[in-house]
């Protein structure tokens, strides 16, 4: 009984509102969002590599038991694979990936190349903020289009 007093006299000093959540986010925000943290993870993995340790990201798979039948949730290990490599010419470049498919970044161009891998984690926040402003969304959109044909056969 004293804790619905409690609630009700906490409240009274919120300003309450009568907005409501977004709940349709453009597909070129989507993308951009997707994107985005995909380059997140790349920029972490960078990170623990050059620090020596090792990103180990989780996601949430379900099952059902063969036992009981009840669906569950289990946490595993993420893969992020490294979208680095080193190129013909031994420096080392980058490849941005949209699902399983690599941006073309200009014409004729599909990687960016820096000089010391020390310059991965700096090149992938300017990739990472190009994204964010929206400089990719060309060839995103682009990409997005070609896999969405390929369900439409």
């Amino acid at each position: 009984m004293a804790t619905a007093t409690t609630s009700a006299t906490s409240l009274a000093g919120l300003k309450l509102t009568a907005a409501h959540k977004s709940t349709n986010i453009s597909p070129v925000q989507q993308r951009r969002n997707k994107m985005s943290k995909r380059i997140w993870e790349q920029i972490q993995l960078a990170t623990a590599q050059a620090n020596g340790s090792q990103f180990a990201p989780v996601k949430f798979r379900s099952f059902t038991d063969a036992e009981t039948g009840l669906r569950r949730q289990v946490e595993v290990p993420k893969r992020v694979k490294a979208w680095w490599f080193t190129a013909d010419n031994g420096k080392t470049a980058i490849s941005v990936r949209y699902g399983a498919r690599v941006l073309e970044l200009a014409k004729g161009k599909f990687a960016v190349e820096v000089s010391t891998p020390a310059e991965l984690v700096p090149t992938l926040e300017v990739i990472k903020a190009a994204v964010e402003a929206g400089e990719l969304d060309t060839q995103m959109e682009a990409v997005a289009s070609r896999v969405l044909t390929g369900f439409k056969r």
